[in-house]
């Protein structure tokens, strides 16, 4: 087992295990889909990744973390989207589309435009919501508490963005539970003080996850893999813990998610990570243990590094990200520089040699 060898989720066979990581693009008007991301996903199906995953995408408008994200929360989306996983497709990558809900980090600027929170004035939208009205930071909005109603809506928002995504002609789903959004603040004992059903407990905190998991698996055909995306560990003291990943992974895994992408952290403000090359991959390794196939993630940027996760059994893919913003390319060039031939585009034949 190497960087790339093909591996089979369910009926899908990617060629190699490299994906390419959401990424926020902030290019969105109302949610749609464009040319933008028509060219910065393509571009690295072209690339050679395996599979290519779309960035973060509301399931509902509320939901966003800016005003300018990608949307999937109305049946106008698919048109766009679809475009999009043709073009993956055709060029020998397996598009992905990642399924999100922002909770207390939304209505927020573009990085690029300060990340500050965003009034009505400034395009943004109040309330936001949250399991707790915790803000995220000081600075932030203060969020609305769900009700178990609103709880429901969104569960039933997912299920109807997994339809549009499948409409749409994509082939892996991954739920965003990482990074401080809504998922996220509800597993984490520091963004979640419920004292009802969904708080409380670990089994308790899981709860709304599962429905969402469970949810999206009815329409979500079984032939098609499901992944989530977790921060298993929030750093810091009294938070979520590696440990709890692991035991989330035995709970969700019986419902029907194939693979966990663990990354880390985004809860809390001001947290130290000990950042450093690989420093996800132990994260990803203690989850594989349990008998879940893992994502590795973070500051993995060299063939060697990528290829040893996957000798090493650490992970059985790795996503990249700020390094296919650096290089669309990165598989081609990693394959020559491990001695490994896969084939080149048609049309790029003349630079392989």
């Amino acid at each position: 087992m190497h960087l790339f060898s093909p591996l089979t989720v369910r009926d899908i066979t990617f060629k190699n295990r490299i994906a390419v990581s959401p990424m926020c693009q902030y290019s969105s008007d109302d949610g749609f889909a464009n040319d933008w991301h028509l060219v910065h996903l393509g571009q690295r199906a072209v690339g050679g990744a395996a599979l290519v995953f779309t960035e973060a995408t509301a399931v509902t408008p509320e939901g966003r973390i800016s005003p300018q994200d990608l949307g999937i929360w109305e049946d106008d989306h698919v048109e766009f989207l679809s475009r999009i996983a043709r073009f993956l497709k055709a060029n020998g990558a397996v598009a992905g589309a990642q399924l999100a809900r922002a909770g207390r980090k939304a209505s927020t600027a573009a990085p690029w435009l300060g990340g500050h929170s965003l009034g009505a004035a400034d395009g943004g939208w109040k309330p936001i919501f949250a399991p707790s009205a915790l803000p995220f930071s000081e600075t932030a909005l203060t969020p609305e508490a769900l009700d178990k109603a609103g709880i429901q809506r969104i569960v039933k928002a997912f299920g109807t963005a997994a339809r549009r995504i499948l409409d749409s002609g994509f082939e892996v789903m991954e739920i965003h539970g990482a990074h401080g959004y809504l998922i996220n603040e509800f597993l984490s004992p520091l963004s979640n003080h419920r004292t009802d059903e969904y708080g409380g407990s670990f089994e308790n905190r899981m709860r709304f996850l599962c429905e969402i998991v469970e949810e999206t698996r009815r329409v979500w055909p079984e032939r098609l893999p499901v992944f989530l995306r977790i921060s298993a560990t929030d750093w810091t003291e009294d938070g979520w813990t590696p440990e709890d990943s692991a035991s989330l992974a035995r709970v969700v895994r019986p419902l029907g998610v194939d693979l966990v992408d663990c990354s880390s952290g985004g809860n809390m403000p001001r947290v130290k990570i000990p950042t450093g090359p690989g420093y996800q991959v132990p994260l990803a390794a203690r989850v594989r243990r349990e008998g879940m196939l893992t994502g590795a993630v973070g500051m993995i940027s060299s063939p060697e590094q990528a290829d040893q996760i996957i000798r090493n059994g650490e992970a059985d893919m790795v996503l990249l990200a700020r390094q296919f913003l650096r290089d669309p390319y990165w598989p081609l060039h990693a394959a020559r520089h491990l001695g490994v031939d896969v084939p080149w585009p048609n049309q790029y034949l003349r630079a392989k040699q």
